[in-house]
């Protein structure tokens, strides 16, 4: 009997240390702390380049086609987006080519792990050889594209190893325009 003593003794051991790595090594996350990530305006851009071009109907006649998405950051954690557009019909013996570009405010969606553009305005929607109230119709058409197609596209959408350092996984949370890029604030992912 005296024999089991040091072996349960040195059960007891490996027990009560490995309890205290796994409570020394869970309370990491909070020893951490929050972090902030930037995101350079060329990181933005390429993720963007990747989503274009992109096709899209208005008014059930025209086929518009957007396409060299060109991204600017502004003051107030908005951006620019200009886009080349073209639209088509059967009756129009060449595509009328433009430009079009909107700003909007940028939102983390934590369920997709991504920044998204929220509140789209559209500040210019030129397209040459229309006439004024066609062009009108078109503004308001592409307002409606905007909505649908737009505030699906991601600006970025992170990777899995940049919400992960120290072992720790984190949750973007907020989002900051800088002069050059984005400034994204992580959290430590609670524990449950």
């Amino acid at each position: 009997m005296t024999q089991h003593a040091p072996l349960r003794a040195r059960r007891a051991f490996l027990i009560a240390s490995t309890l205290v790595a796994t409570a020394t090594l869970s309370s990491c996350a909070s020893l951490l702390g929050p972090r902030e990530v930037d995101i350079p305006l060329h990181k933005l851009q390429a993720s963007l380049d990747r989503r274009f071009p992109m096709d899209n109907r208005l008014l059930e006649l025209f086929d518009l086609h957007l396409s060299r998405p060109q991204l600017a950051v502004l003051p107030n954690d908005r951006v620019a987006l200009t886009v080349d557009a073209s639209v088509a019909q059967s009756f129009l013996r060449n595509p009328l080519a433009g430009s079009l570009a909107f700003s909007g405010r940028l939102v983390v969606d934590q369920a997709r792990s991504g920044v998204f553009l929220a509140e789209p305005r559209l500040e210019r929607f030129a397209i040459s050889g229309i006439d004024e109230s066609v062009s009108r119709q078109l503004s308001r058409a592409a307002n409606v594209v905007l909505e649908r197609a737009i505030l699906d596209i991601p600006v970025y959408s992170f990777r899995m190893d940049e919400l992960r350092y120290a072992g720790v996984q984190y949750t973007p949370t907020r989002i900051a325009t800088t002069s050059n890029g984005l400034r994204v604030s992580l959290e430590p992912l609670q524990q449950r």
